[in-house]
């Protein structure tokens, strides 16, 4: 390999940059429109743009991102995580473009990737699992039926993707329907397939998984575990490794599985094979990730290993030449997502306007934004990731408490005062290091006391124009690239504004295209119905004339990967109901009234 596109964006494509570097390799970025000044696509050494501005323009676009790389005269692709990093679809039509495909033979993904077909394997091979559908279900009555001889609660999960979306926790048979039309929403949206399965849930039960790697020769090593439970809406919020409180005859049984059912799929690569750990100690396989995982840093702290430079040398058809690497310390990951924890975690897209950083012994950060840079409504919200290592996990929770009190995101809501909270929660951080964590993967919905909400944010200052000379964006031939004019040249345009240069657009380096102000809730205002957050109507789920009683969704809205409902603050009568689906909405924007008889 000497070149690589990066089919990716924000953190990742951040971090793969950066590994191509280590190994002198050319990086190869691509972006979508909101994504013109992002922080990957000044790094990479080469950008190009794929136009469209949400993920199925982009991102998800397997043509355009093959005619890049073609034109760019790539001769690999990492996919990242999220995105087409698991469709096998993408896999194949890379290798047949000529191309390295650095992740799993396409046949891997098919077999791993489909959940369904990957607890066909674990029972292959013994692995400890719960009841589940061996197949997909086609409606919701299948789901009913599922119930109804299993015994609630349920899960009902996207068979493709991750990341939990896709996903959904029923606990009553009324409530199938809903959460089924749901699950099979969020999962067409993220990953462009409904096809959902169900299994038994497991309840207060811990998330731990296995990083994995298998080469070509057949070898696999585990490189270490995790503990994932702390979670919102079934997606991880921190991370630590290895996995805490677990009996070597745990630990061996993770091993030990995550190894057959690696090498009885034929995979190859980087992988995680994620587990549910009951509050007995019982252990239940989950499913394979066949990528590259968000929390890959904390095993990387804790072995020393570089796990992208690693997924180079396998796709290069080099040999592990190692067993399973032992774990030295304790690591934690905090995902700083763009997110109100104040109020459920809604999504605040907007302006980063204040970007302090902690460092010090210990510290890693790896982030996909800067300060002046847009975090856009159509993408997820993961802003950076806060990688703090220790010797001992109470060493590492100490210096986590330092770095996070010295992190400060301006311009929205952040997760960063959930994180501070949770360091010091005695459910995740006991008083003494050795008695175990209480914390389970419904933890932070059902027994976290939360944080109060954000105040919401001043609206974000245009950036003042530089003095003398100043770099432009430009784009030829869908190619990036920077230029510095005399600032007075872009005087009669302003700030921001396009420039026409071969029909494409161009902006000044560092202003955003567009500013999205998000996060704050503003509450009914009498009868009137506000939208508690900017997002698209992905759901209507009454008519208006019709009667509503308190708690009851109106409409629901999608907005960074997430659905979140809108529910009637009062009893009473729908009144000015014209959303329908795919209808933007902004926040703070009226829905409706609700006239109370």
């Amino acid at each position: 390999m000497r070149r690589v596109l990066i089919s990716n964006r924000g953190e990742i494509a951040v971090r793969v940059i950066r590994a191509c570097r280590d190994a002198g390799l050319t990086s190869i970025a691509v972006y979508a429109e909101p994504d013109l000044d992002a922080l990957h696509v000044r790094l990479a050494d080469e950008a190009h743009a794929l136009g469209g501005r949400g993920p199925g323009e982009s991102y998800l676009d397997i043509g355009k991102i093959l005619a890049v790389a073609k034109a760019a005269g790539a001769d690999a692709v990492h996919p990242g995580y999220g995105f087409l990093a698991e469709n096998h679809e993408f896999a194949c039509a890379t290798i047949d473009a000529g191309l390295t495909w650095i992740g799993p033979p396409p046949r891997a993904i098919v077999r791993l990737g489909d959940k369904v077909a990957a607890r066909r394997i674990a029972q292959e091979v013994g692995a400890p699992m719960l009841a589940g559908t061996s197949e997909p279900v086609a409606d919701a009555a299948e789901v009913v039926a599922f119930a109804r001889e299993h015994g609630l609660p349920i899960v009902i999960k996207a068979a493709h993707g991750g990341g939990g979306r896709g996903m959904r926790v029923v606990r009553e048979l009324a409530d199938v329907e809903e959460a089924y039309g749901a699950a099979v929403r969020e999962a067409v949206a993220s990953f462009g397939r409904g096809e959902c399965f169900v299994e038994r849930y497991l309840d207060r039960a811990r998330h731990v998984e296995t990083q994995c790697l298998a080469d070509v020769q057949g070898n696999v090593v585990v490189v270490s575990t995790r503990d994932c439970s702390l979670q919102r809406r079934h997606q991880k919020l921190v991370e630590e490794a290895p996995a805490p409180f677990l009996s070597p005859d745990q630990r061996d049984s993770l091993y030990e599985a995550s190894k057959k059912i690696l090498r009885h799929a034929g995979y190859v690569g980087a992988g995680t094979c994620e587990f549910l750990v009951g509050q007995a100690g019982e252990i239940s396989f989950l499913e394979v990730n066949t990528r590259l995982q968000v929390e890959h840093p904390v095993s990387e702290e804790v072995t020393g290993l570089d796990l992208v430079l690693e997924q180079f040398r396998i796709a290069d058809g080099e040999e592990l030449g190692y067993d399973d690497p032992p774990a030295a310390g304790h690591s934690l990951e905090f995902r700083i997502n763009a997110e109100d924890p104040g109020r459920g975690f809604l999504p605040t897209p907007g302006t980063v306007t204040a970007w302090r950083t902690p460092s010090g012994p210990g510290v890693r950060l790896d982030a996909g934004y800067t300060q002046g840079m847009t975090v856009p409504p159509v993408f997820d919200s993961l802003l950076a990731k806060l990688i703090v290592t220790g010797r001992t996990r109470a060493e590492a929770l100490r210096r986590a408490r330092r770095a996070l009190a010295e992190f400060d995101v301006g311009g929205m809501p952040t997760v960063l005062p959930f994180h501070r909270a949770v360091v010091e929660d005695p459910a995740f951080a006991p008083r003494d290091p050795d008695e175990p964590f209480t914390v389970h993967t419904r933890w932070i919905e059902n027994e976290f006391s939360g944080v109060p909400p954000a105040p919401q944010p001043a609206s974000s200052p245009e950036p003042e124009p530089a003095e003398g000379r100043e770099p432009l964006t430009v784009e030829v031939s869908g190619r990036r690239i920077e230029v510095v004019v005399p600032a007075s040249l872009l005087a009669p345009v302003g700030v921001g504004a396009g420039v026409g240069v071969n029909g494409n657009a161009a902006r000044r380096r560092g202003t955003p295209a567009s500013r999205h102000r998000g996060g704050a809730v503003v509450g009914p205002a009498g009868d009137a119905l506000v939208s508690q957050m900017a997002g698209t109507v992905v759901k209507v789920c009454v008519a208006d004339g019709e009667q509503v009683s308190a708690g009851q969704t109106v409409v629901v809205l999608e907005a960074m990967k997430m659905e979140q409902p809108l529910d009637a603050h009062q009893d009473g009568v729908i009144s000015g109901l014209s959303l329908k689906v795919g209808d933007a909405i902004s926040s703070g924007a009226s829905v409706c009234e609700i006239k109370a008889r």
